[in-house]
Protein backbone atom coordinates (compact mmCIF):
# COMPACT_ATOMS: atom_id res chain seq x y z
CA UNK A 1 0.00 0.00 0.00
CA UNK A 2 2.85 2.40 0.68
CA UNK A 3 4.24 1.76 -2.78
CA UNK A 4 0.91 2.24 -4.51
CA UNK A 5 0.28 5.71 -3.06
CA UNK A 6 3.20 7.44 -4.80
CA UNK A 7 2.40 5.61 -7.98
CA UNK A 8 -1.17 6.81 -7.80
CA UNK A 9 0.05 10.32 -7.29
CA UNK A 10 2.25 10.09 -10.42
CA UNK A 11 -0.66 8.73 -12.49
CA UNK A 12 -2.95 11.56 -11.39
CA UNK A 13 -0.26 14.13 -12.13
CA UNK A 14 0.33 12.69 -15.60
CA UNK A 15 -3.39 12.64 -16.29
CA UNK A 16 -3.68 16.33 -15.41
CA UNK A 17 -1.09 17.47 -18.05
CA UNK A 18 -3.23 16.85 -21.16
CA UNK A 19 -6.10 18.81 -19.56
CA UNK A 20 -3.87 21.89 -19.09
CA UNK A 21 -2.56 21.57 -22.59
CA UNK A 22 -6.07 21.36 -23.99
CA UNK A 23 -7.11 24.49 -22.08
CA UNK A 24 -3.99 26.32 -23.21
CA UNK A 25 -4.63 25.18 -26.76
CA UNK A 26 -8.20 26.51 -26.69
CA UNK A 27 -6.98 29.78 -25.28
CA UNK A 28 -4.38 30.03 -28.03
CA UNK A 29 -6.92 29.18 -30.74
CA UNK A 30 -9.30 31.77 -29.36
CA UNK A 31 -6.58 34.42 -29.49
CA UNK A 32 -5.59 33.37 -32.97
CA UNK A 33 -9.22 33.56 -34.09
CA UNK A 34 -9.49 37.11 -32.72
CA UNK A 35 -6.29 38.09 -34.56
CA UNK A 36 -7.65 36.83 -37.91
CA UNK A 37 -10.83 38.91 -37.46
CA UNK A 38 -8.81 42.07 -36.85
CA UNK A 39 -6.67 41.28 -39.88
CA UNK A 40 -9.73 40.87 -42.06
CA UNK A 41 -11.16 44.19 -40.84
CA UNK A 42 -7.85 45.94 -41.47
CA UNK A 43 -7.63 44.39 -44.91
CA UNK A 44 -11.13 45.56 -45.74
CA UNK A 45 -10.26 49.11 -44.69
CA UNK A 46 -7.07 49.04 -46.75
CA UNK A 47 -8.98 47.77 -49.79
CA UNK A 48 -11.64 50.47 -49.41
CA UNK A 49 -8.94 53.11 -49.04
CA UNK A 50 -7.08 51.83 -52.11
CA UNK A 51 -10.33 51.78 -54.10
CA UNK A 52 -11.14 55.35 -53.06
CA UNK A 53 -7.68 56.60 -53.95
CA UNK A 54 -7.77 54.74 -57.25
CA UNK A 55 -11.07 56.41 -58.26
CA UNK A 56 -10.16 59.33 -60.59
CA UNK A 57 -11.33 62.86 -59.56
CA UNK A 58 -13.78 64.51 -61.92
CA UNK A 59 -12.03 66.32 -64.80
CA UNK A 60 -12.68 70.10 -64.61
CA UNK A 61 -14.92 71.29 -67.42
CA UNK A 62 -15.73 74.65 -68.97
CA UNK A 63 -18.51 75.84 -71.28
CA UNK A 64 -17.44 75.39 -74.92
CA UNK A 65 -16.75 78.52 -76.94
CA UNK A 66 -19.63 79.41 -79.25
CA UNK A 67 -17.61 80.52 -82.28
CA UNK A 68 -14.44 78.94 -83.69
CA UNK A 69 -13.76 81.45 -86.48
CA UNK A 70 -13.63 85.17 -87.19
CA UNK A 71 -14.94 86.76 -90.36
CA UNK A 72 -12.63 88.43 -92.87
CA UNK A 73 -12.62 91.89 -91.31
CA UNK A 74 -12.56 93.91 -94.55
CA UNK A 75 -15.60 91.96 -95.82
CA UNK A 76 -17.53 92.00 -92.56
CA UNK A 77 -19.36 95.22 -93.53
CA UNK A 78 -21.11 95.39 -96.90
CA UNK A 79 -19.31 97.38 -99.59
CA UNK A 80 -22.34 99.60 -100.18
CA UNK A 81 -22.41 100.43 -96.46
CA UNK A 82 -18.74 101.41 -96.29
CA UNK A 83 -19.14 103.43 -99.53
CA UNK A 84 -22.02 105.43 -98.03
CA UNK A 85 -20.28 105.97 -94.69
CA UNK A 86 -16.86 106.82 -96.17
CA UNK A 87 -17.29 108.52 -99.55
CA UNK A 88 -14.11 108.76 -101.60
CA UNK A 89 -12.29 106.21 -99.42
CA UNK A 90 -8.59 105.92 -100.19
CA UNK A 91 -9.07 102.16 -100.38
CA UNK A 92 -12.66 101.19 -100.97
CA UNK A 93 -11.85 97.58 -100.04
CA UNK A 94 -10.51 98.69 -96.66
CA UNK A 95 -7.07 98.43 -95.11
CA UNK A 96 -6.54 95.30 -93.02
CA UNK A 97 -4.99 95.70 -89.59
CA UNK A 98 -1.75 93.85 -88.89
CA UNK A 99 -2.27 90.62 -86.95
CA UNK A 100 -0.11 87.61 -86.16
CA UNK A 101 -3.16 85.44 -85.41
CA UNK A 102 -6.18 86.10 -87.60
CA UNK A 103 -8.15 83.35 -85.87
CA UNK A 104 -8.20 85.46 -82.70
CA UNK A 105 -7.63 89.09 -83.78
CA UNK A 106 -8.47 90.95 -86.98
CA UNK A 107 -9.48 94.42 -88.09
CA UNK A 108 -10.05 96.75 -91.02
CA UNK A 109 -10.40 100.50 -91.59
CA UNK A 110 -11.63 102.93 -94.24
CA UNK A 111 -10.92 106.66 -94.45
CA UNK A 112 -11.41 109.32 -97.08
CA UNK A 113 -11.86 113.01 -97.83
CA UNK A 114 -14.80 114.01 -100.00
CA UNK A 115 -13.74 117.33 -101.53
CA UNK A 116 -16.75 119.48 -102.40
CA UNK A 117 -14.77 122.42 -103.75
CA UNK A 118 -15.95 125.81 -102.47
CA UNK A 119 -18.39 124.01 -100.17
CA UNK A 120 -15.48 122.50 -98.27
CA UNK A 121 -14.63 118.89 -97.63
CA UNK A 122 -16.05 116.10 -95.54
CA UNK A 123 -13.69 113.64 -93.85
CA UNK A 124 -14.81 110.23 -92.56
CA UNK A 125 -13.13 107.38 -90.73
CA UNK A 126 -14.55 103.91 -90.03
CA UNK A 127 -12.79 101.00 -88.38
CA UNK A 128 -13.80 97.64 -87.00
CA UNK A 129 -11.92 95.09 -84.87
CA UNK A 130 -12.75 91.51 -83.90
CA UNK A 131 -11.43 89.56 -80.89
CA UNK A 132 -12.21 85.89 -80.30
CA UNK A 133 -11.68 84.16 -76.95
CA UNK A 134 -11.28 80.40 -76.47
CA UNK A 135 -12.65 78.47 -73.50
CA UNK A 136 -9.88 77.36 -71.15
CA UNK A 137 -10.21 75.66 -67.77
CA UNK A 138 -7.61 77.94 -66.22
CA UNK A 139 -9.13 81.14 -67.67
CA UNK A 140 -12.84 80.41 -67.95
CA UNK A 141 -15.28 80.12 -70.82
CA UNK A 142 -14.81 82.10 -74.01
CA UNK A 143 -18.15 83.82 -73.40
CA UNK A 144 -17.14 84.93 -69.90
CA UNK A 145 -13.76 86.16 -71.12
CA UNK A 146 -15.38 88.16 -73.92
CA UNK A 147 -17.84 89.64 -71.45
CA UNK A 148 -15.00 90.64 -69.12
CA UNK A 149 -13.16 92.37 -71.96
CA UNK A 150 -16.40 94.01 -73.09
CA UNK A 151 -16.40 95.89 -69.78
CA UNK A 152 -12.70 96.74 -70.05
CA UNK A 153 -12.94 98.08 -73.62
CA UNK A 154 -16.03 100.10 -72.79
CA UNK A 155 -14.15 101.66 -69.89
CA UNK A 156 -11.22 102.60 -72.14
CA UNK A 157 -13.50 104.43 -74.57
CA UNK A 158 -15.29 106.22 -71.75
CA UNK A 159 -11.88 107.42 -70.53
CA UNK A 160 -10.90 108.97 -73.90
CA UNK A 161 -8.69 111.99 -73.28
CA UNK A 162 -10.22 115.29 -74.35
CA UNK A 163 -13.68 113.82 -74.94
CA UNK A 164 -16.53 116.30 -74.61
CA UNK A 165 -20.26 115.66 -74.15
CA UNK A 166 -19.59 111.97 -73.64
CA UNK A 167 -22.58 109.67 -73.16
CA UNK A 168 -23.18 105.91 -73.17
CA UNK A 169 -26.33 104.05 -74.20
CA UNK A 170 -27.32 100.43 -74.90
CA UNK A 171 -27.83 99.31 -78.49
CA UNK A 172 -30.75 96.96 -79.07
CA UNK A 173 -30.57 94.08 -81.53
CA UNK A 174 -26.78 93.92 -81.80
CA UNK A 175 -25.31 90.62 -80.55
CA UNK A 176 -25.79 89.44 -76.98
CA UNK A 177 -25.00 92.90 -75.63
CA UNK A 178 -23.87 96.20 -77.11
CA UNK A 179 -23.31 99.78 -76.04
CA UNK A 180 -22.54 102.93 -77.99
CA UNK A 181 -20.41 105.77 -76.66
CA UNK A 182 -20.78 109.18 -78.29
CA UNK A 183 -18.48 112.14 -77.75
CA UNK A 184 -16.65 114.96 -79.51
CA UNK A 185 -12.90 115.50 -79.75
CA UNK A 186 -11.21 118.58 -81.15
CA UNK A 187 -8.35 117.70 -83.51
CA UNK A 188 -6.48 119.86 -86.03
CA UNK A 189 -8.70 122.75 -85.03
CA UNK A 190 -11.91 120.91 -85.95
CA UNK A 191 -14.55 119.10 -83.90
CA UNK A 192 -14.81 115.39 -84.65
CA UNK A 193 -18.05 113.73 -83.49
CA UNK A 194 -17.41 110.07 -82.59
CA UNK A 195 -19.65 107.03 -82.18
CA UNK A 196 -17.93 103.92 -80.81
CA UNK A 197 -19.78 100.63 -80.45
CA UNK A 198 -18.67 97.79 -78.19
CA UNK A 199 -20.60 94.60 -78.92
CA UNK A 200 -20.36 90.96 -77.85
CA UNK A 201 -21.67 87.92 -79.65
CA UNK A 202 -20.91 84.73 -77.75
CA UNK A 203 -17.14 84.56 -77.31
CA UNK A 204 -16.40 87.29 -79.87
CA UNK A 205 -15.95 90.97 -79.10
CA UNK A 206 -16.57 93.56 -81.84
CA UNK A 207 -15.26 97.12 -81.56
CA UNK A 208 -16.40 99.66 -84.13
CA UNK A 209 -15.68 103.37 -84.37
CA UNK A 210 -17.04 105.95 -86.80
CA UNK A 211 -16.15 109.64 -86.84
CA UNK A 212 -15.79 112.60 -89.17
CA UNK A 213 -15.21 116.32 -89.57
CA UNK A 214 -15.96 119.19 -91.92
CA UNK A 215 -13.02 121.12 -93.43
CA UNK A 216 -12.67 124.45 -95.25
CA UNK A 217 -16.03 125.77 -94.16
CA UNK A 218 -17.96 122.50 -94.48
CA UNK A 219 -20.39 121.85 -91.61
CA UNK A 220 -19.53 119.50 -88.74
CA UNK A 221 -21.24 116.12 -89.30
CA UNK A 222 -24.44 115.77 -87.29
CA UNK A 223 -24.06 113.54 -84.25
CA UNK A 224 -27.23 111.69 -85.23
CA UNK A 225 -25.77 110.85 -88.65
CA UNK A 226 -22.60 109.49 -87.07
CA UNK A 227 -24.57 107.40 -84.54
CA UNK A 228 -26.85 105.92 -87.20
CA UNK A 229 -23.89 105.06 -89.43
CA UNK A 230 -21.99 103.40 -86.59
CA UNK A 231 -25.04 101.40 -85.51
CA UNK A 232 -25.73 100.11 -89.03
CA UNK A 233 -22.11 99.07 -89.56
CA UNK A 234 -21.94 97.40 -86.11
CA UNK A 235 -25.05 95.31 -86.85
CA UNK A 236 -23.48 94.05 -90.08
CA UNK A 237 -20.15 93.33 -88.41
CA UNK A 238 -21.74 91.32 -85.60
CA UNK A 239 -23.94 89.40 -88.03
CA UNK A 240 -20.84 88.46 -90.04
CA UNK A 241 -19.48 86.53 -87.03
CA UNK A 242 -22.37 84.06 -87.08
CA UNK A 243 -22.22 83.86 -90.87
CA UNK A 244 -18.52 82.95 -90.77
CA UNK A 245 -19.27 80.01 -88.46
CA UNK A 246 -22.11 78.38 -90.41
Amino acid sequence: MQRSAPRLTRILAAAAVPVMLVVAGCSSDSGSGGGDGAGEAGGAKATASATASATPSPTPTVEPAKFAKLPTACKAIAAKTTASLVPKAKNENGTAAASTDLSHRSGCSWNGLDDKGVKGSQYRWLDVSFYRYDSEVSLGSGQARAQENFTKELGKIQATAGAKTLSTAPVAGVGDEAKIVTYTVNKTGEDFPYASVVARSGNVLVLLSYNGAGYAGAPVPRAKTIVEGATKAAKEAVASVAAANK
